[in-house]
């Protein structure tokens, strides 16, 4: 049994003004066939990881092919793309004839000319193995969900968990699913229900998190083999941008229709109810200094790298020196002209600095301080989940009672070791400001006494209404209020 692996992968914010190109995949994941770490998997890359691990015990040789990830930005260049995708192909070519595929893809990569890169590359995989090859895909659950990819796909499987914690998981039950198919003990079929709707679903707050227990104890059951639950990712102009649910069974087309109806319903009902509240800076910056006991947690969801902001935004920082804010920690701010400064400078400097806002209108006004060097660290990391990402470079830097964690590599705050790396304690601070959505909730959840989430006035508005969207199908919620859900594959 032959089984070949391959990783291409972003999240692709079209709205943003910094492109994706090959140099920002060398920064993140780009590993050519057998040059994968051993210790953990990369962004996107666990089922290649999973099925290393495997192949042995259970009797399949894997090819590895490359995998390329970058951090979520702007839409990838096309020759680049073409490029990455073209070397997986002509890996794919050069190991037939294949029993199964394994793709560790994202699901929200955008390129230049291709709305949906992860249906094309499956279609020309599909091309080159046959109809007989069993084609798995693990995307995340903050991707488009097109009908090309179901309808050439044999077995999809997202991640359950957001902060995303649970892709080792789902990389093993699509391999799992992959096998029992190659050896005719299982044939899956798919079914997709369309709920019409843009929204966030952390499965950290009470309503998602019983959602999605519940769907999963419906998996191996009266042949049920998976259920996903597609959430979308809003900050994408492309035609089929909407939370999707998906169920795979076993040869039972009625069923998976039927069980994808009823847990699209329910998601539809959910509208509006599974989000955290926001408050505005000011409001939010009160109520965390207000509050009795530390450490408060403060996350800045519009300026996320993870959503493809350039993560320079001032606003929050701004004010927390202007009302002398003592015992607060923020992290991160991307510059690296900035560290490249500190460096220069030395530990314990001290010395003017201009720092943040330089991306663009969203990205606030550059600070102006003079600021005490407070620690230095070269090629540094933080962990999400089993995964490592890197920092690079990294400097602390303390402004009266503020210290700001600055780092080269742009990436969004997800471990303790963003500040630990640079000699902050956050269980020490009074305030931390973490620029995330609610993947930080995996580290900086469990030693919170308190999370309060701000809207500010970075590019990622968390009302969705804001977007200027032109290309998104409509009737959508909440864009539009009366929308037409249903089954659609």
């Amino acid at each position: 049994m032959r089984i070949f692996s391959a990783t291409i992968a972003t999240e692709t914010n079209t709205f943003s003004p910094m492109p994706t190109s090959l140099d920002l995949y060398k920064e993140g994941v780009f590993y050519r066939p057998g040059e994968h770490p051993t210790d953990a998997p990369r962004m996107c890359t666990a089922p290649l990881f999973v099925a290393r691990q495997r192949a042995a015990a259970e009797g399949f040789s894997l090819i590895e092919g490359s995998c390329f990830a970058a951090s979520p930005a702007g839409t990838t260049n096309r020759a680049d793309y073409e490029l990455m995708r073209d070397e997986i192909l002509a890996q794919v070519t050069a190991a037939l004839p294949l029993d199964g595929v394994l793709l560790g893809l994202h699901g929200a990569m955008v390129a230049h000319g291709y709305d949906d890169t992860e249906g094309d590359v499956i279609e020309r995989v599909r091309a080159l193995v046959g109809a007989d090859c069993v084609i798995g895909v693990e995307l995340d659950p903050h991707c488009h969900l097109t009908l090309k990819r179901v309808r050439l796909s044999d077995i999809i499987i997202l991640y359950k968990e957001f902060p995303h914690t649970d892709v080792v998981e789902r990389a093993e039950d699509l391999l799992t699913l992959v096998l029992r198919t190659i050896r005719k003990q299982i044939k899956p079929v798919m079914s997709m229900y369309d709920c019409r709707q843009i929204g966030s679903y952390p499965t950290t707050l009470p309503l998602m998190r019983a959602f999605v227990d519940k769907t999963s104890a419906m998996e191996g059951k009266d042949g049920v083999l998976s259920v996903s639950i597609g959430h979308c990712f809003p900050y994408a102009d492309v035609p089929e941008l909407t939370g999707r649910i998906l169920v795979v069974t076993d040869n039972d087309k009625a069923k998976a229709d039927a069980l994808a109806t009823a847990i699209g319903e329910e998601f539809v009902a959910m509208r509006g109810k599974t989000a955290p509240e926001y408050l505005s800076t000011e409001d939010g910056i009160a109520a965390a200094l207000a509050f009795n006991d530390s450490p408060v947690v403060m996350a800045d969801p519009a300026d996320n790298a993870g959503g493809g902001a350039p993560t320079d935004n001032t606003t929050i920082l701004r004010r927390l020196i202007e009302r002398d804010a003592q015992g607060a920690a923020l992290g991160p701010i991307w510059d690296p002209v900035a560290v490249r400064l500190c460096f220069d400078a030395g530990l314990g400097a001290s010395f003017p600095l201009r720092f943040g806002g330089k991306i663009g209108p969203t990205s606030g006004q550059p600070i102006d301080a003079t600021v005490t060097i407070a620690a230095l660290k070269r090629d540094a990391w933080q962990s999400f989940g089993p995964t490592q990402v890197p920092l690079g470079d990294c400097a602390a830097i303390k402004v009266g009672g503020v210290e700001v964690v600055l780092i080269t590599n742009r990436t969004q705050a997800l471990g303790l070791e963003l500040f630990r790396n640079v000699n902050i304690e956050p269980t020490q601070r009074k305030l931390v400001v973490v620029k995330s959505t609610n993947h930080f909730m995996a580290a900086f959840g469990p030693i919170a006494k308190k999370v309060i989430y701000v809207d500010s006035d970075g590019p990622l508005s968390r009302d969705y209404r804001r977007i200027p969207y032109t290309r998104v199908q409509r009737p959508i919620w909440p864009l539009d209020e009366h929308t037409s859900p249903g089954l659609i594959a």
